[in-house]
């Protein structure tokens, strides 16, 4: 072998003077090819350490790996064929609820890369690393380019690479041979390349199951939240019922002065009809800002670090939320709002999708982006209920009147705050709220079940199977 240059030399020289670089010869550096710290930390080496003590396969050996569809994609929003792409899948389950649908004649025209039950899904731009693995619940569907597809081959288990590609050890390869600045891209090639441990049938089973009990949960609390849905909207008698959404309203110049608006979106009829809707609901109607006072607790950033909400960290598909610890000199200026259990979260960014969530987690130090309006329950109305009403698609529609902005748009405090909400007698608000609690609890329980069965993987692998 050649020599190394002196420049080769030098970044060698530079890695070794890293605080968490390993030990590591040249001949590693001119194998990988990779001169960044990161790809050589020590935390990533001994994980290395850990798994070449066990049986080891790359994916490719145990399965066919390709990509989704490289050209346009041909959208039809009236077809039922889901387009899976790198928002699609999460942890060990797929978020459908924003998914586009592509139209039947492209799913045909593109066998490759139409899914199957038991392919495992992995984003390969974005969020990288996320998985799942693909049941009848998500079928029939197609993917485009910036999801992996793995289809397996030789028995192993798909729950379970699912499973090890999400725990630290499939993430910190899936990190580790990441390249690009601009954006960032796990290529196929590199994802073919992936060490797979192997593992006794037996607790391939058993990670399986529990991932297996862990959907069945997941879909019992969607089931639960739809029946709440049911019984909000069965009672205020809007089951099944739309606006005509007619093209036209006829306005005088004295609305436009009232209202300080000209476009023509803030004066649909279908707002109108909504509108007249909830106004004239039976037992009467209140404002959100009667019910329910604005969380307007401001952080002073005293402390170094804080669990932060932004509208991402809200699943619009089942009304949940997450949160990720930020060191206060990297969050945003708009991280102020001090949260509370209990507070719900409306997002004045594109309303439209719904990200209404729920604190329903004890957490100290939790903040959340301005970008939501903090909603704290008073007497009249339970929280729950609101947040059902608002993920309805009537008010998702009616809160579009609002919108100011076309490539960010965004709605105001004054406009939640002012909005009609029907009066809805107690019983049927308990009921409402009980339901969500349940749906809540079983989701918990989900998610604590995915958890598990990342730590058992990763306790497998450093500790053995038993």
């Amino acid at each position: 072998m050649s020599s190394p240059s002196e420049f080769d030399k030098a970044k060698y020289e530079a890695l070794l003077g890293q605080l968490e670089i390993s030990i590591i010869k040249f001949s590693s550096l001119n194998e990988d090819t990779r001169f960044e710290a990161e790809y050589f930390s020590k935390s990533n080496m001994n994980m290395l350490a850990n798994l070449r003590k066990l049986d080891l396969k790359q994916i490719e050996e145990i399965a066919d790996v390709t990509d989704g569809i490289h050209s346009s994609i041909d959208y039809d929003d009236n077809s039922k064929i889901n387009l899976i792409s790198a928002t699609s899948p999460r942890e060990n389950f797929f978020d459908l609820s924003r998914n586009a649908h592509i139209s039947a004649i492209a799913h045909k025209q593109n066998p490759r890369t139409a899914l199957r039950e038991n392919d495992v899904i992995i984003s390969t731009v974005g969020t990288i690393g996320n998985c799942a693995v693909v049941d009848a619940s998500v079928l029939p569907a197609n993917s485009d380019r910036h999801v992996g597809i793995i289809r397996i081959s030789n028995g192993y288990s798909p729950y379970m690479l699912s499973t090890f590609l999400l725990s630290k050890y499939g993430r910190m390869q899936t990190s580790r041979e990441t390249t690009g600045n601009v954006q960032p891209n796990l290529f196929i090639y590199k994802l073919k390349q992936l060490l797979v441990p192997f593992f006794s049938d037996d607790f391939q089973s058993s990670v399986e199951r529990q991932v297996k009990s862990a959907h069945k949960k997941l879909a019992d609390a969607k089931r639960l939240y739809a029946d709440a849905e049911r019984l909000l909207l069965d009672s205020l008698g809007l089951l099944g019922w739309e606006p005509k959404n007619e093209a036209v309203s006829i306005r005088r110049f004295s609305d436009f002065t009232a209202s300080g608006r000209l476009d023509a979106e803030y004066y649909q009829p279908k707002y109108d009809e909504i509108e007249a809707k909830i106004k004239s609901y039976k037992d009467g109607y209140m404002t959100i800002g009667e019910c329910f006072e604005q969380n307007r607790d401001l952080n002073g950033f005293q402390k170094d670090a804080y669990n932060y909400i932004e509208i991402g960290d809200v699943d619009t598909g089942i009304g949940s939320v997450s949160y990720n610890m930020v060191e206060s000199e990297n969050l945003p200026d708009n991280a102020k709002i001090v949260l509370k259990k209990g507070d719900l979260l409306v997002s004045k960014v594109r309303p439209y999708r719904g990200a209404v969530a729920i604190i329903d987690f004890d957490e100290d130090d939790l903040i959340a982006s301005g970008a939501f309006t903090v909603l704290r329950e008073k007497s009249l109305y339970r929280k729950e209920v609101l947040q059902v009403l608002l993920r309805t698609s009537m008010y998702k529609m009616w809160l579009l009147k609002w919108n100011v902005g076309t490539s960010y748009p965004v709605i105001k405090d004054d406009d939640i705050l002012n909005l009609p909400i029907p009066k809805i007698d107690t019983g049927t608000q308990n009921k409402i709220a009980e339901n969500i609690r349940a749906s809540f609890a079983l989701r918990a329980e989900s998610r604590a079940l995915l958890d598990e069965a990342k730590r058992r993987v990763e306790e497998a692998i450093e500790h053995g199977e038993k």
